[in-house]
């Protein structure tokens, strides 16, 4: 499945594979943002070594250098979902990002709409 993304986001990466254990494909894509000040993550749950199925969007500010941060924004059972969720955060994070200065604001507002705790 293709995430549609808005205008000032890009897929970063893209893989798709099959673990050893199961005859299911994985998927695992990133998105950047224009700024290369926020990258996302749809990725399986075990990559970031939980120990349960389904998909995990992440969060990494600033990524590449040392004061990087990296956060769970949600797990969910399927990719499909994952990606929607993914996109609606790039949604909120754009409407409320205003440059370096506001990142951590526009991550917390887009986090706080998709976290699990809605």
């Amino acid at each position: 499945m293709e995430i549609e993304v808005p205008p000032n986001w890009n897929e970063d990466e893209h893989r798709s594979y099959t673990p050893a254990d199961t005859d299911r494909e994985m998927q695992y894509r990133t998105y950047l943002h224009e700024s290369g000040d926020l990258r996302l993550k749809v990725a399986p749950a075990s990559l970031d070594g939980e120990d349960h199925p389904g998909y995990t969007l992440t969060t990494t500010s600033y990524p590449g250098l040392d004061f990087s941060v990296t956060e769970t924004v949600r797990t969910v059972l399927t990719f499909e979902r994952c990606g929607k969720i993914a996109r609606r955060f790039m949604e909120l994070f754009s409407a409320s990002y205003d440059g370096p200065g506001s990142l951590e604001d526009a991550v917390e507002y887009a986090h706080e709409r998709t976290c699990e705790h809605r």
